[in-house]
């Protein structure tokens, strides 16, 4: 892939997620040090985004169903960066060519039905050709994947132990964008919601036991969490974020990288005393009822003029004022604690994604030589298994916090 025009080519830029992506690459393009372009549908629209960057960018056009305008524009890559969601009705002829065509990929869906179809589909012939297609790259799922791998990794390396079991604990302020909203719903529209409740839904084949089901469903209930004395409820993203790190898991261990014998792994909203059991039991019955009204279409009808919608977000100054922070907390195999932390400043579902995003896109197309498994390495992957230092490294340079430590 040497010899490609481009680096990376970011499909989706006039969209509200993507034009903050192509701001993020245009500051950390300099000196022509990574070659560039900005693709998407309408030729009107990514005029107007290429205005604002102050930046020379390469525009390239293609509607997503195109197949043969897709094709051109992947040929032309080393690294396809999409944020054009809902991704299972727009998604599949990227990946489909970023296939065909050796072109590592990344995006920041969180729609893990989608990501199923997709490991169903090409996990085997990426797998065999080297190409590392890397779906969750944004707030869902870097900060419980990546932190989950630090944390198992320096129990091994650090402290020369396996790993148990890790919880994470989620705090966060932001706003939604419409696009996340638009991609939850066409969950239900589809019908593919039915499998979110599928706890190992992304493993590779092979069937879980009974109870290792039973011992791995999401928390549906707010509980005072005597590890952290405080009071947390189930969190709205791990149906999404569970699946990957059980997937990072799975594939390590089928690489002879094992986290750990019967390793689990679950995430919670955390809220700080004193009215911590009032906070989760409040948001544990909000989420209840938000998810009752999504899956009755009269409900949902109702709901959604007051969402927001496709292409629009959060101001710029809500998105500055958030930050996000997960603290992870995992149990060794001889018992002890060691405790992460991963915190950034800024919107986690849009700033922080950006960050996340842009910054897998980079390391796939500058630091190959640094990537986990070597070059060979392939396959419908996750940001641990296709990224996992590279990533935190880069992350740690723009000023993110990322820890491990003994607790």
């Amino acid at each position: 892939m040497t010899d490609r025009l481009y680096d990376v080519v970011l499909y989706g830029a006039t969209g509200f997620v993507g034009q903050q992506t192509a701001q993020y690459f245009a500051r950390s393009a300099q000196a022509g040090q990574l070659r560039w372009a900005i693709a998407g549908r309408n030729p009107a629209k990514l005029e107007s985004v290429k205005a604002t960057l102050g930046a020379e960018v390469d525009i390239l056009v293609a509607d997503s169903q195109d197949q043969a305008a897709i094709d051109a524009i992947v040929a032309q890559t080393r690294v396809i960066l999409s944020t054009a969601g809902p991704f299972a009705l727009y998604g599949t002829p990227l990946v489909d060519a970023c296939v065909r065509f050796k072109t590592h990929y990344v995006d920041i869906t969180g729609e893990t039905p989608w990501v199923r179809e997709l490991c169903d589909r090409y996990h085997e012939q990426a797998a065999l050709d080297g190409t590392r297609i890397i779906p969750c790259c944004g707030f869902d799922s870097v900060p419980s994947d990546l932190g989950s791998y630090l944390l198992v990794r320096y129990m091994q390396q650090t402290l020369g132990v396996s790993c148990q079991g890790i919880k994470g604990y989620f705090q966060m302020v932001g706003g939604f964008n419409g696009g996340t909203l638009a991609s939850g719903l066409n969950l239900y529209d589809s019908g593919q919601a039915d499998q979110l409740g599928n706890p190992f839904l992304l493993n590779p084949s092979g069937e879980p036991t009974a109870a290792a089901i039973a011992h791995n469903q999401d928390p549906r209930q707010p509980n005072y969490d005597a590890d952290i004395k405080t009071w947390v409820a189930p969190f709205f993203m791990s149906p999404v974020n569970t699946r990957i790190v059980r997937r990072s898991c799975a594939l390590f261990e089928q690489w002879q990288q094992p986290y750990g014998s019967g390793f689990t792994y679950q995430e919670y909203l955390k809220f700080n005393p004193p009215l911590a059991w009032l906070q989760a039991a409040g948001i544990t019955a909000g989420m209840a009822l938000f998810g009752g009204m999504m899956q009755q279409p009269p409900l949902r009808r109702l709901l959604q003029p007051l969402l927001p919608k496709p292409g629009t977000g959060p101001s710029e100054q809500t998105m500055n004022e958030g930050w996000f922070r997960c603290e992870l907390l995992g149990i060794t195999s001889d018992g002890h604690k060691v405790k992460g932390l991963i915190y950034d400043q800024g919107d986690p579902g849009n700033q922080s994604t950006v960050k996340f995003l842009c910054e897998s896109a980079l390391g796939l197309a500058l630091n190959t030589a640094e990537l986990p498994g070597g070059l060979q390495r392939g396959g419908i992957l996750t940001p641990a298994t296709g990224l996992g230092d590279v990533l935190a490294k880069r992350l740690r340079q723009t000023g993110m916090t990322i820890e491990t430590d003994i607790a």
